[in-house]
C-alpha cells in the first residue's frame, strides 16, 4: 500500500521526517472529515443523521484505522505492532478526557460569585484576579445535565474492557496459548462492543431528531458563518424553513412578499416564536459585536456592515426599506428584537428570489473585496474583534458558495461536504498503515515499548482537530458552548470504547492475537471512571482543570508502575 517507504531504512532524520509528514496528512484528513461533517449540519434534512450518526462515526475513523492496521500482517509481527494500536487507543481516550478537557475549562472559564456560581451574564465575564489563588478557585465553568449524562454513558461503554480482562488476568504463557484462551471471550467482547456501538448511535440519532443537540447545531452554524464559508441566507434560510414547519409557511411567504413590495403599511412582520428564538441564539453574538457604542441598538451603517460581512450586499435603499418597516419609533436605530425581525424578512425574501434575480441584483454592485477595502479601518476594527479567535480565516472565503442563492448553496454544500468526507477518509486509510510502521520503528530506535510511543504521538495526528474544535467552542464562554465542547470529548471516548475497541476484539477473535494489555486497560478504565465522577459536579474551577491536566502524565506513570509489578 502507498506510500511504500521503509522506516527502518531512512535513519533518524528520515524517521522524524516521515512521522511529521504522515502526521500532517492524518491531521489534514481529520480536519477534512470534521469540516465536511460540519457542512452537512447546515442541511436540515440531514442534520439529525449527521449529528447523531455520521459525525461520531467519522470522528473515530482516524483512530480506528491506526488500530486496524496495527493488527494486520503476519501473526508474529501483528502481535508486536498491536501495541501501537493499543497505545493509540489509550492515548486517544485518556488525552481527550484530560488535556482538551482541562484546556476547555481554562478557555471557557468565567468569574464565580460568592456562592461559587459562574457569572455568565457578567460584563466582562472574566476579570483580572489579584492573586493565583483567586484565579484557581474563583473562576470556572458550569456543567449542564448533558455533560453529566454523557459521562455516565461513557462509563457504561467500558464494559467490554472488563470482559476481555477476565481471561487476561489469569492466563499466562506463550501468546498462542493466551490467544486460544481469550478466543471466545473476545467474541463476547466484540458482540458487546458492536451492540453498544449501535445502541449509542441510535441514542444519539434519537436525541438529534428531538432537537437535543440544538446547541451543537447552532454552534456549527455560527462557526461556518464566522469563517465565511456560507452567506447569511445560505446558512439560515433552510434552518428557518425547517424550524417554521408547514403550519407557518404561509406567514413566511406573506412576509417575503410584503418586504419585496416595500409596502408602506405600518404592520410589522415578526417571525414565529420558534424561529425568533433560533435566530436570536445564532445572531446575538454578532449583534453585540456590531453594536459599536454598546447602546443595545444598531444604526443603518452598522446593519449594512453586518450584512456585508456576512456576504449579503444591500444597497442604501434596501437598508432604508428595512428601517422603514422595523424602526417603529423612527429613532434611526433598531433594537435586537427588531434586528431579528429584519433578518427574518430578509432571509424570506432571499428564499423567494430566483438565482437569476439575485445575479441581476448584484450587477453593478462593488465586489465584496472592494466593499471591504472601502470600509477601511472601521471594518478592520469591528471584524478583527468579532473574529478574534481566528483572524486570518476572514480572508479565505470560498466564493463558489457565498455567491450562490440559498437553494444552490445547499446543493453545493452537499457536494463539497461529501467530497471532503471521501478525500479525508481515503487519506486516513492510505496513511494509517505506514504511520503504524513509523511509530513501531521509533520505538525500536528509542529502545522502548511501542505502546508509550503511540500513546503520546498518535493523538497528535488523529485527535488534533477534535482538540482545536473543543477549544473554539469553549472560548465562547457560555453554558451551551462549554457543553458542546465537553460532550463532544465524552462522545469521542464512548466511540473509542465501542467502535475502536470492537476492531481489537475482532482482530483477537479472527486472527488469533492475544490481548496482553492489563496495565493499559486498567489505566483507561480508571481515567474514564474518574472523569465520569468529576463530570457529576455542578461547577469545575480552574483548580480542577489543573488537576485534570495532570492525569495525562500520571496515567503513563500508572501503566509503567503496573508493568513493573508484573502486569502485562
Amino acid at each position: 500500500m502507498l506510500p511504500s517507504i521503509e522506516p527502518s531504512e531512512v535513519g533518524t532524520t528520515g524517521l522524524i521526517w516521515l512521522f511529521l509528514s504522515y502526521g500532517y496528512v492524518l491531521y489534514f484528513a481529520s480536519n477534512l472529515i470534521s469540516e465536511g461533517s460540519d457542512l452537512l449540519m447546515l442541511v436540515p434534512s440531514m442534520a439529525g443523521l449527521v449529528g447523531g450518526v455520521v459525525l461520531p462515526l467519522l470522528g473515530a475513523v482516524p483512530d480506528g484505522a491506526i488500530m486496524l492496521f496495527s493488527g494486520l500482517g503476519d501473526i508474529e509481527s501483528a502481535q508486536e505492532t498491536l501495541s501501537v494500536g493499543v497505545g493509540a487507543l489509550a492515548g486517544s481516550t485518556i488525552m481527550l478526557l484530560t488535556v482538551p478537557w482541562a484546556l476547555s475549562i481554562f478557555g471557557g472559564r468565567v468569574d464565580l460569585d460568592e456562592h461559587g456560581t459562574p457569572k455568565y451574564l457578567g460584563k466582562p465575564k472574566l476579570t483580572p484576579k489579584d492573586n493565583k489563588m483567586d484565579e484557581l478557585y474563583k473562576t470556572g465553568v458550569s456543567l449542564m445535565e448533558a455533560v453529566k449524562h454523557g459521562a455516565i454513558i461513557m462509563a457504561i461503554t467500558t464494559i467490554p474492557y472488563f470482559l476481555i480482562q477476565v481471561p487476561a488476568f489469569y492466563l499466562h504463557g506463550p501468546s498462542e496459548e493466551i490467544a486460544e484462551g481469550e478466543h471466545w471471550w473476545s467474541l463476547a467482547g466484540l458482540i458487546v462492543c458492536v451492540s453498544g456501538f449501535v445502541i449509542y448511535l441510535g441514542m444519539q440519532f434519537r436525541l438529534s431528531q428531538k432537537g437535543m443537540d440544538k446547541g451543537a447545531r447552532i454552534a456549527v452554524v455560527k462557526k461556518l458563518l464566522q469563517k465565511g464559508e456560507v452567506s447569511l441566507a445560505g446558512a439560515l434560510a433552510p434552518q428557518v424553513k425547517a424550524v417554521e414547519g408547514k403550519a407557518s409557511q404561509s406567514l413566511a411567504v406573506q412576509a417575503a412578499k410584503e418586504y419585496q413590495a416595500v409596502s408602506d403599511s405600518e404592520i410589522s412582520i415578526h417571525p414565529p416564536p420558534a424561529v425568533a428564538d433560533y435566530l436570536k441564539e445564532v445572531l446575538l453574538e454578532a449583534f453585540m459585536k456590531y453594536d459599536e457604542n454598546r447602546d443595545g441598538t444598531l444604526d443603518k451603517s452598522e446593519v449594512r456592515l453586518f450584512f456585508q460581512d456576512f456576504h449579503e450586499e444591500l444597497t442604501s435603499e434596501d437598508i432604508d426599506d428595512l428601517f422603514e418597516k422595523f424602526d417603529t419609533d423612527n429613532s434611526g436605530s433598531i433594537s435586537f428584537d427588531e434586528f431579528i425581525g429584519a433578518c427574518y424578512v430578509f432571509i424570506q425574501k432571499h428564499t423567494e428570489l430566483t438565482k437569476e434575480e439575485q445575479r441581476a441584483k448584484r450587477q453593478g454592485r462593488p465586489t465584496y473585496e472592494q466593499a471591504k477595502s472601502r470600509r477601511g479601518t472601521m471594518h478592520e476594527a469591528l471584524v478583527g474583534n468579532m473574529f478574534k479567535d481566528n483572524p486570518e480565516e476572514e480572508e479565505e472565503i470560498p466564493e463558489e458558495l457565498v455567491d450562490l442563492d440559498p437553494d444552490a448553496q445547499q446543493a453545493a454544500i452537499k457536494k463539497k461536504a461529501l467530497a471532503m468526507l471521501f478525500i479525508g477518509t481515503s487519506l486516513v486509510i492510505i496513511f494509517s498503515d505506514p504511520m503504524v510502521d513509523v511509530m513501531q520503528q521509533i520505538a525500536v530506535e528509542l529502545h522502548m515499548s511501542p505502546f508509550y510511543v503511540s500513546f503520546i504521538l498518535a493523538p497528535l495526528a488523529s485527535n488534533a482537530s477534535e482538540v482545536i474544535a473543543s477549544q473554539y467552542y469553549a472560548a465562547k464562554k457560555t453554558r451551551k458552548t462549554i457543553t458542546v465542547s465537553l460532550t463532544a470529548l465524552e462522545g469521542a471516548a464512548s466511540m473509542n470504547n465501542t467502535f475502536c475497541l470492537s476492531i481489537f476484539m475482532g482482530l483477537i477473535f479472527v486472527r488469533g492475537l492475544a490481548w496482553q494489555y492489563s496495565a493499559e486497560t486498567i489505566a483507561i478504565v480508571v481515567v474514564e471512571f474518574l472523569m465520569a465522577v468529576v463530570a457529576q459536579k455542578d461547577v469545575l474551577t480552574t483548580f480542577h482543570a489543573a488537576l485534570i491536566l495532570s492525569i495525562f502524565p500520571l496515567s503513563i506513570a500508572l501503566v509503567a508502575t503496573l508493568e513493573a509489578f508484573g502486569l502485562d
